[in-house]
């Protein structure tokens, strides 16, 4: 599975994806938009006894916290409208999740002046990096619910991030650790040939040009 990048090479680019005109502007090049929410991860699907999850924060941090799911749930809740957008060239739009705001729970951290990076740590051993300041914008979620129900564990429950303006790898599930950084370190997909920025709307898939991903590979998927 560490080798899709180098398997996803040189196929034929996705033909532009026929949408209404005054969508346009919001549909990344060469993505497909979908009212299915397609099903992707590696691993199997973690299960977890509640009374005893934790959310670890650690790193460059004055003290190392732990958040119990409860505590999360009795922060301020925001809900974010946003579209989504998977490197597998599936667009998502208009789509509805509640949490807690990142830039909301920062105060509470401690973090040191000098961080400026964060890795993502979730099951099952999966981790994403991003830059901090990815994560200040009032669109990013800690997100327990879509939709406005509970999240699905398919679909990160009890706990995800969400980071809607990134390809949505860098939106990890299942998360359970936030560790702030002096300096970037690549998580797992960019270790394994996919970018380290993610941007859609410059099709930033992968850290080679060589790179390419199927235009059918999301209809592989499982759906909901």
């Amino acid at each position: 599975m560490h080798k899709k990048a180098e398997r996803l090479k040189k196929v034929k680019p996705l033909q532009a994806a026929n949408v209404a005109p005054e969508l346009a502007h919001r549909i990344p090049p060469g993505q497909t938009v979908t009212d299915r929410f397609p099903i992707l991860h590696e691993g199997e699907i973690p299960r977890y006894d509640m009374a005893s999850w934790s959310l670890r924060i650690f790193g460059e941090v004055e003290e190392e916290l732990t958040f119990s799911y409860e505590q999360l749930m009795a922060m301020p809740q925001s809900k974010v409208h946003c579209d989504i957008h998977c490197v597998t060239r599936w667009s998502k739009l208009d789509t509805d999740w509640e949490g807690v705001r990142f830039n909301e729970l920062m105060p509470l951290l401690g973090v040191k002046p000098e961080a400026r990076y964060v890795m993502i740590h979730a099951d099952e051993e999966y981790d994403t990096n991003l830059p901090l300041a990815d994560l200040l914008g009032d669109d990013i979620l800690l997100a327990h619910s879509f939709d406005g129900e509970p999240l699905t564990d398919k679909h990160g429950w009890p706990l995800r991030l969400l980071v809607p303006h990134l390809y949505f790898w860098k939106s990890a599930k299942w998360i359970t650790g936030i560790e702030f950084m002096k300096e970037d370190r690549e998580g797992f997909w960019e270790r394994n040939g996919f970018h380290n920025t993610a941007d859609p709307f410059k099709e930033q898939r992968f850290s080679s040009a060589d790179n390419e991903m199927p235009d059918d590979e999301w209809h592989k998927k499982e759906y909901d």
